[in-house]
């Protein structure tokens, strides 16, 4: 096996950006690009290497805490140098990384009680990026989350390192504050790519980056949750499993509030909502008042979430807004018949309505616990869906979005090249 050397594969990632820089993708026609750039990357006896470092808050249990680890040991198994750098330390890591992924921490998340502390905390942030950056000496910086990607193209400026950031959430929805929001206005333009989640966000990523280029990739399913032991779905008794951050925009309050429409008519039914968060100590009070607690419990965090969604029979999704809800695509490759609010962003580019799960209107707790009560009374119905949800193994299956990363990694790559040539 050979390595390309830095200029052609400078040559190859520029012929790629010419040839398609100028088109308008869908998430299938990028999947079927990107595809066919990585096979002929990376076919015969040719490999190219990147080094690759990913910059994100931690690895504590979350959403874009499980896809940055997902990505890297990916990007490890094919071979690439692989660094990821965090600014919590490593005593509260969830995820596990691969042994070939270096791993750099630098214990700086604490939080500023005052704005003097503010302002010098994320001083020393930007100081401690900067140098961990130009130790590490990486072809391409990817940033994740927007707090995070604010503070890592302060630390990057007049480095010659390209800087790929990503929305993690709906943007649109979620608010960062008067500051952040204002210094992501005022920094994102000088990232190489942005990259969002669904095609929704790209009007409002562009308004916000300006000439840089934005791109839609989608989360991937890591290999946790492809196959695994079946789950006798023909039992006594049965479980909604409800999975994520307890925080307010999980909505898990909705989900108590809906399920305590139909649990009188499903004694033979439970709802299990598993995770931990601010809201804890809410939703407990919640189950006491609605008269749950034969029915529902709140569970802890696990580190095999594949073995809950397995062994239970239906999955909700009850979240006032979402980015790319990795929990609702975990839950449909492991087979789960699902129902969703529709949300602005992330459900409805899974689920397809009505053949692998059910769409609600978002926020609306009548058409959730309608929803609900249906299917919980339909086992054919369920058993139909779930065996439908599975192909989302197909349109979002590691292999497919780590080929539509490295695309746009070596566009990165390629572009600062140029741009470092021509300075």
């Amino acid at each position: 096996m050979c390595v390309i050397g830095s200029f052609q594969a400078t040559e190859i990632a520029r012929g790629l950006y010419e040839t398609k820089s100028n088109q308008r993708f869908s998430v299938e026609t990028l999947v079927r690009g990107a595809s066919n750039a990585l096979l002929s990357l990376k076919s015969a006896d040719n490999l190219l290497i990147m080094h690759i470092m990913l910059v994100v808050q931690s690895l504590r249990f979350g959403g874009a805490e499980r896809v940055a680890s997902t990505l890297v040991n990916g990007w490890a198994e094919e071979g690439e140098q692989v660094t990821v750098l965090t600014l919590d330390d490593a005593t509260q890591d969830f995820y596990s990384l691969d042994p070939r992924v270096r791993r750099v921490t630098l214990d700086l998340s604490c939080k500023s009680p005052d704005w003097r502390k503010f302002i010098w905390n994320n001083i020393r942030r930007v100081r401690a990026l900067r140098a961990g950056v130009r130790s590490c000496d990486p072809d391409v910086v990817v940033s994740f989350m927007e707090k995070t990607n604010v503070l890592v193209l302060l630390a990057t400026r007049g480095l010659s390192v390209p800087v790929v950031v990503e929305e993690h959430t709906d943007p649109r929805m979620h608010s960062v504050g008067v500051i952040a929001g204002w210094l992501r206005r005022l920094v994102y333009p000088r990232a190489c790519a942005v990259v969002v989640l669904t095609p929704s966000v790209i009007d409002w990523a562009r308004e916000i980056a300006g000439s840089t280029p934005v791109h839609v990739i989608p989360n991937p399913i890591s290999h946790q949750f492809l196959g695994g032991e079946e789950i006798d779905k023909t039992r006594n008794r049965h479980t909604v499993v409800g999975m994520g951050r307890m925080e307010p925009e999980k909505g898990f309050d909705m989900l108590l509030r809906a399920f305590a429409q139909c649990a009188a008519r499903h004694p033979d039914w439970s709802l299990r909502i598993v995770g931990q968060g601010s809201e804890r100590q809410r939703l407990t009070a919640l189950v006491d008042e609605l008269r749950l607690g034969d029915q529902v419990s709140l569970d802890p965090v696990v580190k095999e979430p594949e073995r809950v969604l397995r062994g239970s029979d239906l999955f909700v999704l009850s979240s006032r807004y979402e980015g790319f809800p990795m929990v609702l695509l975990e839950a449909m490759a492991s087979g789960l018949p699902v129902v969703s609010f529709d949300c602005p962003s992330g459900p409805r580019e899974m689920i397809r309505e009505g053949i692998d799960g059910v769409l609600v209107p978002p926020n609306d707790v009548g058409a959730l616990a309608g929803a609900l009560d249906r299917l919980m009374g339909a086992q054919d119905e369920r058993q139909q869906l779930g065996r439908r949800a599975v192909e989302v193994i197909q349109r979002f299956g590691l292999p497919t979005i780590l080929a539509m990363w490295n695309e746009v990694l070596m566009k990165a790559v390629s572009r600062n090249v140029s741009a470092s040539a021509s300075a």
